[in-house]
């Protein structure tokens, strides 16, 4: 009867440390969904135009970038776009909307543009201040763009401060890009 006791004392010292040993060595388990989990958990990263974040099991996870937005004499205390947002896929057809103080405007509208790979002038129209526009605060505006059918491919939104004056130092704008594919 003692040694029985003794065997299973011994046991389960033995089984008690061989769980410990076990529990000391495993590796936390991550959860890798995205590049930034990816990259976080110390895995491969491959740079490249769009960096890549490779996992042992052969999981690849891009890189999400949003292009710039480009502003001229201008900022986000300014001019702020809600739709579309710079990378955005868009129709032939689209709106363009935000909110812009109202010293962007002159007569209720400033110009919009969206240009071709090439500089070449897709539209050409007015957006147009949704409520009252002699402020300094934010008015929304909009517009609804159309572009010819048979262009698809990359273009340029730009929103152009009016300047009726004409004078360089009073222009102002931001851009960014779109692809038109639909």
């Amino acid at each position: 009867m003692k040694k029985t006791i003794i065997i299973l004392i011994v046991l389960a010292i033995v089984i008690y440390g061989g769980w410990s040993f076990y529990k000391s060595k495993q590796v936390a388990i991550v959860t890798v969904n995205s590049y930034e989990s990816c990259v976080a958990a110390g895995y491969e990263v491959v740079h490249a135009e769009r960096n890549q974040c490779k996992t042992p099991d052969g999981r690849v996870y891009a890189e999400e970038t949003t292009p710039a937005i480009t502003y001229k004499n201008s900022s986000k205390d300014l001019i702020q776009v809600d739709l579309p947002y710079p990378g955005a896929v868009t129709g032939k057809e689209f709106v363009v909307s935000g909110k812009a103080r109202g010293t962007w405007f002159f007569e209720a509208s400033f110009p919009v543009e969206v240009l071709d790979s090439n500089g070449n002038v897709l539209f050409q129209g007015p957006a147009q201040a949704q409520s009252e526009w002699m402020t300094e605060n934010f008015v929304p505006y909009k517009v609804t763009v159309k572009v010819p059918q048979s262009y698809i491919g990359p273009a340029t939104l730009i929103l152009h401060k009016d300047n009726p004056s004409g004078e360089p130092s009073r222009d102002a704008s931001i851009s960014f890009p779109i692809t038109i594919e639909y």
